[in-house]
């Protein structure tokens, strides 16, 4: 039998906040959703002036990244991303009645070396999702890490 970690409430909060805190910083109204290891909202929060589509966009970039274990702009990046015309996953998008999300703003959180959940960014564009989507990981490990725990905090992540 396998232990496992779960996120939890609590983690969920500091990942939200530390999103928030960036996306406040860089200056764009975002919706951030942070879902367990089956990919479901512990979390979700969009700031004043977000898109209404941020929450449902959101969430599917963060039952993407925590069911498939990447980054969820992996799946499209050139010139080997899966999902690309021609690759072998091209149309995966299509796939858990069109929730899969196949472009940025989706992280898996990795804690340990397992996947836990996933976080979601909608609202800015690329590089503005990224920066908040690895200041919520950043938020995480800086949580954990008294504990003993190592959380991965990088863009690009393939379990």
């Amino acid at each position: 039998m396998k232990q496992v970690l779960k996120l939890e409430l609590e983690e969920a909060r500091v990942m939200v906040a530390a999103a928030v805190a960036k996306a406040l910083e860089l200056n764009v109204p975002e919706t951030v959703c942070i879902a367990d290891d089956g990919g479901y909202p512990i979390a979700l929060e969009r700031m004043n002036g977000a898109r209404v589509t941020g929450p449902q966009i959101a969430w599917n970039k963060a039952f993407t990244a925590a069911g498939h274990k990447r980054s969820t702009h992996l799946f499209t990046t050139p010139p080997n991303g899966p999902a690309l015309p021609g690759n072998e996953a091209f149309g995966i998008q299509l796939s858990f009645e069109g929730r899969f999300a196949a472009f940025v703003g989706g992280f898996p959180v990795v804690v340990d070396g397992e996947v836990i959940g996933g976080v979601g960014l909608s609202g800015g564009n690329g590089e503005q999702d990224i920066a908040c989507g690895v200041a919520a990981l950043a938020a995480l490990q800086a949580m954990l890490e008294p504990l003993g725990h190592k959380v991965m905090v990088q863009a690009d992540i393939k379990k």
